[in-house]
């Protein structure tokens, strides 16, 4: 029972423990970015603007304000426009950025004089800041001449904020953008208004005189479209009575040079039909004197053939048995070779033989060695029986490995000398067959044919002859080579296991050299085989060239001939640009003696460009000796009575003013002179400053951007 009532006790104690946990967190209000918590109530007017703070129901009331940034229109268009410093009326829309200001004084008070819900409303805000803000825009305005609006609408915006201020009770103003500026529409402008009026007549004025220099360059463009027509007309005229000129004089000229061809042409036929006449006697009496000529010669000649082909038929019996002599002789000098090279194989085999019955007794009597060793360990250390039969068993054990694989690498070596001699072998007789090939085609043409034909085909078969020995050479490099890399792979493979055998005892870091040299062995192997193919190929290649030797021969000459051409081209363009070279350098050098010259092109660009550079120099040079207005100008512009020119005078006046690089990029020279006198405290600068405005408008250098002449 007494359990019972603890565990009801404990459970309702747990319940308004967490009840009043979750009342509190529900008291608990988070404040967003871009909000602001405003809490009345017991313990007064508190802001909340970061992380947030506790709202208890009935006691306190809490508003949210919103704090984020706001914009807001103002345009002043029309009749209501702008009035500028000259008069002239602009059409303008600026947008105002505004908030709240972010501290807890200036929430406070917009929450008790706006609102915390109407605070950011955009209707409200224009209608409590309209009045402020076209103020501002007034005076500002009148300030600026309308072109100055453009050309200075930074300085403007910032002049407007200085005006209106960053602190607006409670709000502030964090920026302003021109959003729409243009001149108002002369309909809009009031004829009875002195201000309007002042602006139409400059506007009038203004656009007047732009129309008429359009007019002016459009009526000359038409004058000279309709001169060159003219001309173009004229000039197609005369091309024309040319044309009619030439063609009636070429007539003339055809049909007198064709009656005058045509009679010397009727003469020369006549003379041409008695020469025929002539030549047909002639060559009559000449076929009768060749055909008699022609059945003697045959007659003569069928006692030649008849003799030659005797003479032909004993040679070439003659040398057909020369032939099989050869042959036999070439076979049987063949079966002698092999048969001593088989000997001489023999003769080292038996010596390979010997020296491993040398190598087995040498093993035979380290083994005897062994056993006395074993023997007398025995005798002297009793206690290490164990141990010294292990090492016994160990030691056989290596030995018998070692012995192994010197013999393996014994018989590799007999197997690879073995190969190596089939394949000379097979070489041997390969060049015997291709020897027999050849004798056999030289005979075989030369019972077929004349002497001169039997030639062309003795040649031929001797081209045919050479391939085949190619290709038997070639055969016997790659089966060299490949023999070649069989013995060095079996010989690497020995010699791998016969070094990893030992070096188990010694150390397990020996394989990998054994594993590097059987790798070495094949990449020889791998070389050897491609340089026997490449060799191989390369003879084949020659001796199907030697059978078109004559046509290749004839196109190398014809390259050579094209290539010496072209080479004599190159030599007499270079020999013509070399005089050439040095001619520029010698006038050049005589006009330039005294020059720095910073050269910066390749070949006749650098003459070209520097002869340009004199003619201009020599060209500014003449200007100014032969104008007396521009030598008044550089006078005025760079020399000055105190000895110091005009440009470093007003650099010294932008100094003691203060006047930014911005100001100076976006005005012209009068503009900055004007500028500068406005701000001169002392009589004697504005007086300079209206001798330089003069001087400059005398010059015709008052409407330049004053950026250009100071940098």
């Amino acid at each position: 029972m007494d359990s019972q009532m603890l565990m009801a006790v404990m459970g309702i104690a747990a319940v308004l423990i967490f009840g009043t946990l979750g009342s509190i967190i529900s008291f608990y209000k988070k404040v967003h970015q871009g909000k602001a918590l405003v809490r009345t109530g017991m313990g007064g007017l508190r802001v909340i603007t970061q992380n947030g703070g506790f709202v208890i129901p009935i006691i306190h009331k809490a508003e949210r304000m919103d704090v984020s940034l706001k914009s807001i229109e103002i345009s002043r268009e029309g009749k209501q426009g702008l009035i500028c410093q000259d008069n002239l009326r602009a059409d303008i829309r600026v947008v105002f950025f505004i908030r709240v200001n972010n501290q807890e004084e200036d929430i406070a008070t917009v929450a008790q004089t706006v609102g915390c819900e109407r605070a950011s409303d955009t209707e409200l805000l224009f209608s409590l800041f309209e009045a402020k803000f076209s103020e501002a825009l007034k005076t500002i305005g009148k300030r600026f001449d309308f072109i100055e609006l453009y050309t200075s609408r930074e300085k403007m915006k910032q002049e407007v904020i200085d005006i209106i201020g960053t602190d607006l009770n409670g709000y502030v103003l964090d920026d302003c953008a021109i959003d729409y500026l243009e001149q108002t529409k002369i309909d809009y402008l009031d004829p009875d208004n002195i201000l309007d009026a002042e602006g139409i007549k400059k506007i009038i004025d203004l656009t007047a005189n732009q129309k008429i220099q359009a007019n002016l360059i459009k009526n000359e463009e038409e004058k000279k479209i309709k001169k060159q027509d003219v001309e173009k007309i004229e000039a197609v005229l005369i091309l024309d009575k040319q044309k009619v000129e030439a063609e009636e004089r070429q007539k003339r000229e055809i049909e007198t040079l064709r009656a005058r061809e045509e009679s010397v042409t009727e003469t020369v036929v006549q003379e041409e039909r008695l020469k025929a006449e002539k030549a047909k006697l002639l060559v009559d009496e000449e076929l009768e004197i060749q055909e008699k000529n022609k059945e003697r010669e045959v007659l003569v000649a069928s006692k030649n053939i008849e003799k030659t082909e005797a003479l032909e038929n004993e040679k070439i019996d003659r040398e057909q048995k020369l032939a099989q002599t050869e042959k036999d002789k070439f076979v049987e000098l063949a079966i002698i070779a092999k048969e001593k090279s088989l000997e001489e194989q023999k003769r080292d085999i038996q010596d390979v033989i010997k020296e491993r019955i040398a190598v087995q007794k040498s093993v035979v009597e380290e083994e005897e060695r062994i056993k006395d060793t074993q023997a007398f360990s025995e005798a002297q250390r009793v206690k290490k029986v164990a141990i010294t039969l292990a090492e016994q068993k160990a030691e056989e054990s290596l030995m018998a490995e070692l012995k192994a694989a010197e013999a393996a690498k014994e018989a590799s070596k007999l197997k690879a000398e073995q190969q190596k001699i089939e394949a000379a072998a097979d070489f041997e007789t390969s060049n015997q067959k291709a020897a027999a090939i050849k004798t056999l085609a030289e005979a075989k043409v030369k019972e077929q044919a004349t002497e001169g034909f039997a030639q062309a085909q003795v040649s031929e078969a001797k081209s045919l002859a050479k391939e085949k020995e190619a290709i038997a050479e070639a055969q016997f490099i790659a089966t060299t080579s490949e023999a070649q890399a069989t013995a060095n792979r079996q010989l690497g493979e020995a010699e791998a296991e016969v070094l990893r055998k030992k070096m188990i005892a010694e150390a397990e870091g020996m394989e990998q050299k054994s594993k590097a040299i059987e790798l070495e062995g094949l990449a020889e192997a791998k070389v050897l085989e491609q340089k026997a193919l490449i060799e191989a190929q390369r003879i084949e290649a020659e001796a199907k060239a030697a059978q078109h030797m004559d046509g290749a021969i004839l196109e190398l000459e014809k390259f050579k001939l094209q290539l010496n051409q072209e080479k004599d081209l190159s030599l007499a363009k270079f020999e013509m640009q070399q005089e050439l070279t040095k001619a520029q350098a010698t006038v050049m050098a005589e006009a330039v003696k005294s020059s720095d010259i910073r050269i910066v092109g390749g070949e006749t660009q650098v003459y070209d460009r520097i002869i340009k550079s004199i003619s201009m120099g020599d060209a500014v040079d003449s200007f100014f000796e032969a104008s007396s207005v521009a030598t008044e100008v550089k006078e005025n512009l760079l020399d000055d009575s105190d000895g110091k020119n005009i440009i470093g005078k007003v650099k010294g006046f932008i100094d003691q003013f203060g006047i930014s690089t911005e100001d100076i990029k976006n005005l012209s020279v009068a503009g900055l002179l004007s500028k500068m006198k406005v701000m001169a405290q002392d009589d004697q600068s504005k007086t300079w400053l209206d001798s330089a405005l003069l001087t400059a408008e005398k010059s015709g250098i008052a409407n330049i951007a004053a950026g250009t002449l100071l940098n």
